[in-house]
């Protein structure tokens, strides 16, 4: 049985052995520009390295060669979701997990609609339908199709296999309005107390308490860390002999699908690294916690299973719905403590300060998105209309 053909500049399985040297040698076959299969090997330490050092050469071979490609606008709509999946994967510029969920949201939201239609056929009005009628049923799974099927199809654009991007003429899509929510000082200390008592091991339904569940809420609490980037901080980040005790926030964790979670080595985005000052009760929380683990070398994870790899957010989640369920307590997230911090910290100071404590670039996210807004307008105003309006009399 013969090999499905490859569209030019793509690869096809990867394959590894072991070279004479002790390294991992990575091979794959390569339809190069000119419409001939090569294969294209390169080697490395291990098998990831092997294989980022064949994407490296395979993208360094993409970037010299002229845009050549099968596809034309009589081509299916499936047809240049795989060209672009493939692209994506040579570019190497996005991160395995965005690139997963681009093509989850792809999968999901955009096939169904679009699968077995041609590009000819796919225009702005086909385009504007589907996103509104998406929106109809929800805005953020409109605002993800929306993002990915521009990217698509701007890539046909720069590969000329069409001479537009309908996307860009479609309707405006418009936000429903939203207001950020927060909790209260009087919730924040009801979910502590439901974790504790859920810590003491009275309560032997649902998931095994570890002890570490109150402590991630109190690094969130006190440094507005996304729960990603909580539980991956390492001995090395957390400094509690200085005179202003600190946790730095230096990586995010990641969970590439069909692989187990692992630590990036950078947060979310460029401004998101940076160093935090603690309050007491965080300080209080990483003395006992770095006292419990075992581990003292200076990259482990402060909160990690009992093998030390790193726990998935997903149970983390699903531990404080499961201990606030049995106090009543709903609607309660890890970001919620985030929005939380960021509304103590504007009211008490402002909003840049508490954009500058979350790691935004512009102040304005953190107004729309995380701070919740208080109806009572300040006091001052009394005054300066007492002062403007007073009557003479």
């Amino acid at each position: 049985m013969s090999r499905p053909r490859l569209i030019i500049g793509t690869f096809g399985e990867i394959s590894f052995l072991p070279s004479s040297s002790g390294k991992v040698q990575a091979r794959t076959r390569y339809r190069d520009w000119d419409g001939q299969t090569r294969q294209v090997q390169a080697s490395g330490k291990t098998k990831r390295q092997a294989e980022q050092a064949l994407k490296a050469k395979l993208t360094d071979r993409m970037l010299i060669s002229p845009v050549m490609t099968d596809l034309t606008p009589d081509s299916s709509f499936l047809e240049l979701v795989e060209y672009w999946k493939a692209n994506m994967e040579l570019e190497g510029r996005l991160a395995e997990q965005t690139r997963d969920r681009y093509a989850y949201h792809m999968r999901q939201l955009i096939l169904p609609a679009f699968e077995h239609l041609t590009l000819r056929e796919i225009g702005v009005a086909s385009c504007d339908l589907f996103i509104k009628g998406m929106a109809k049923l929800s805005y953020n799974k409109a605002r993800q199709a929306k993002v990915v099927l521009r990217l698509v199809f701007s890539l046909a654009v720069r590969h000329e296999i069409l001479p537009r991007n309908p996307m860009d003429g479609i309707a405006r899509l418009h936000k429903p309005p939203h207001t950020p929510d927060a909790l209260t000082p009087q919730e924040v200390n009801a979910i502590r107390i439901a974790i504790r008592f859920w810590e003491t091991g009275i309560v032997s339904s649902g998931p095994k308490p570890d002890g570490q569940l109150s402590a991630i809420v109190e690094v969130m609490l006190g440094t507005s860390a996304r729960i990603g980037e909580a539980l991956v901080v390492r001995r090395r980040d957390v400094d509690l002999d200085s005179p202003t005790p600190s946790i730095s926030i230096q990586g995010t964790i990641i969970m590439p699908r069909g692989q187990a979670p692992s630590r990036q080595d950078h947060p979310k985005t460029a401004k998101s690294r940076r160093t935090v000052a603690i309050p007491d009760f965080t300080t209080k929380a990483m003395l006992q916690r770095l006292e419990a683990m075992s581990d003292k070398s200076p990259d482990a994870l402060v909160f990690c299973s009992r093998n030390g790899t790193p726990l998935t957010t997903n149970n983390v989640r699903r531990q404080l719905r499961h201990v606030l369920k049995m106090a009543g307590i709903e609607g309660v997230t890890p970001h919620k403590f985030r929005r939380t911090v960021a509304t103590a910290v504007s009211e008490t100071a402002n909003v840049e300060l508490a954009a500058e404590l979350l790691g935004h670039v512009d102040s304005r996210i953190t107004v729309q998105h995380y701070i919740r807004r208080s109806e009572m307008v300040s006091s001052d105003t009394a005054s300066i209309l007492q002062r403007a309006f007073k009557p003479d009399l």
